[in-house]
């Protein structure tokens, strides 16, 4: 079994209530106002990304930035936003972050995930 990174992802697609399957998935970490990619991805059948990155992470300003455009592209879906970033803290070294995104062509939402 992979050991799962320490920051992950689900995806699902409100639209059609199932999981979004092929969104690409990006993992930056602010260095001094630089971000820096430290991992990449792809959502898998079940909307999931345990393998986004490193398996531990420092404390710090990390970003997932997903490709929504390529994903309804692909759903042959007009959509408004063509990319989803989501900024967070990471203050605890020791917890897993887990990041979802629920997502439709026209709104998306997120919290922090277990």
């Amino acid at each position: 079994m992979t050991e799962r990174s320490h920051v992950t992802s689900h995806v699902l697609d409100s639209t059609i209530g199932l999981p979004a399957a092929g969104v690409p998935v990006i993992l930056e970490h602010d260095d001094v106002g630089n971000w820096v990619m430290i991992g990449s991805a792809e959502t898998d059948a079940d909307g999931r990304v345990n393998a986004l990155g490193p398996v531990a992470l420092q404390p710090g300003r990390y970003r997932v930035s997903f490709d929504t455009a390529t994903y309804f592209a692909e759903q042959e879906v007009n959509a408004f936003y063509p990319e989803v970033q989501i900024t967070f803290e990471l203050t605890d070294a020791a917890a897993h972050y887990h990041v979802p995104l629920l997502l439709s062509p026209f709104a998306y939402s997120t919290y922090r995930g277990s």
